[in-house]
């Protein structure tokens, strides 16, 4: 048995933190959206305010880890904005100012890895399976084989941020717009499948997909018509392929404020997360997915594991 340890994952649109016993059992899970990414894809670099609401999420995040024990064993894992980010080094030095630790920037294979060791293993689904895990500025996807061994992962510049922000500019967006979106999306579909097959691997072979993050949870809570983001109801929930594109046209039709007033969408999601579900949406029909099966365990909980001693 090892001591407390915490996990952070530092995305384009939220941070997260994951604190876990000796056991490995969880002790807090929290959410902070901060919007990393904002204007990434445009400009190549952090913008100061995104930068100082993330760092600043930061900092509290290590006051709530050494009030539970956690001391050396910590991990810090920075995605896609950082890796586009021509001044991430702004970013690295105020994480270690304010953690007392260096963050780490994850490959894309990386990411996919640990994606699928905290998802595969939490829901029970048929097999082979696939994870998704759909950030705001890249969406990873896995594919396993009967075994629950990794055949093939890529890491695709889609995300539910990136999306928004290149195509989805109308508040609703128009047709158009979605249209270009949606050309967008598998056009990096065609390049994963390119990048999956040379792996091995196939999404057209797989039985079944299980969606990580904020967008596929946030959709699952719409789905289930929650009034509240439960994440106990959610976790393990299915959303059937053509419920799926149904609530994805449904949310491209809101503005960002209809969406807002959505019980479980959480501050900070509304203007992006249409985006995310069309990506989802096109992931389901494109492969002939039956259902997007949400798990709240994802590479989060494989960055945790990571550190047992």
């Amino acid at each position: 048995m090892s001591g407390p340890r915490a996990a952070v994952d530092v995305g384009t649109n939220s941070v997260r933190l994951l604190v876990v016993d000796g056991d490995g059992d969880r002790v807090l899970r929290e959410l902070t959206i901060t919007r990393l990414g904002q204007g990434v894809d445009a400009t190549g670099r952090l913008h100061p305010e995104a930068l100082e609401r993330t760092i600043d999420a930061i900092a509290r995040y290590a006051e709530i880890w050494r009030d539970h024990g956690v001391e050396d064993a910590v991990r810090i894992a920075s995605t896609s904005a950082i890796r586009d980010a021509t001044n991430r080094d702004d970013f690295f030095a105020g994480v270690r100012r304010v953690a007392g630790v260096d963050a780490e920037v994850l490959t894309g294979q990386e990411e996919a890895a640990l994606a699928f060791a905290g998802a595969a293993g939490a829901v029970e689904v048929a097999t082979p399976t696939a994870v998704v895990d759909l950030g705001g500025g890249s969406t990873e996807l896995v594919v396993g084989d009967a075994d629950g061994e990794v055949v093939g992962s890529v890491s695709l510049q889609l995300g539910c941020v990136r999306l928004t922000e290149r195509f989805l500019h109308g508040d609703p967006p128009t047709t158009d717009e979605l249209r270009a979106a949606e050309v967008y999306v598998h056009a990096r579909l065609d390049e994963a499948d390119r990048t999956l097959g040379a792996e091995g691997a196939s999404l057209h072979e797989v039985a079944s997909l299980i969606g990580v993050a904020g967008t596929s949870t946030t959709l699952a809570a719409l789905h289930l018509g929650l009034d509240a983001y439960r994440e106990e109801a959610i976790h393990g929930a299915a959303i059937p392929a053509p419920d799926l594109v149904a609530l994805t046209g449904d949310l491209v039709a809101r503005t960002a404020a209809e969406r807002a007033a959505l019980g479980p969408v959480q501050p900070g999601r509304e203007d992006v997360l249409h985006g995310g579900a069309v990506v989802l949406a096109a992931i389901v029909t494109r492969y002939g997915l039956p259902e997007l099966v949400v798990s709240e365990a994802d590479g989060l909980d494989g960055l945790a594991r990571s550190l047992a001693g």
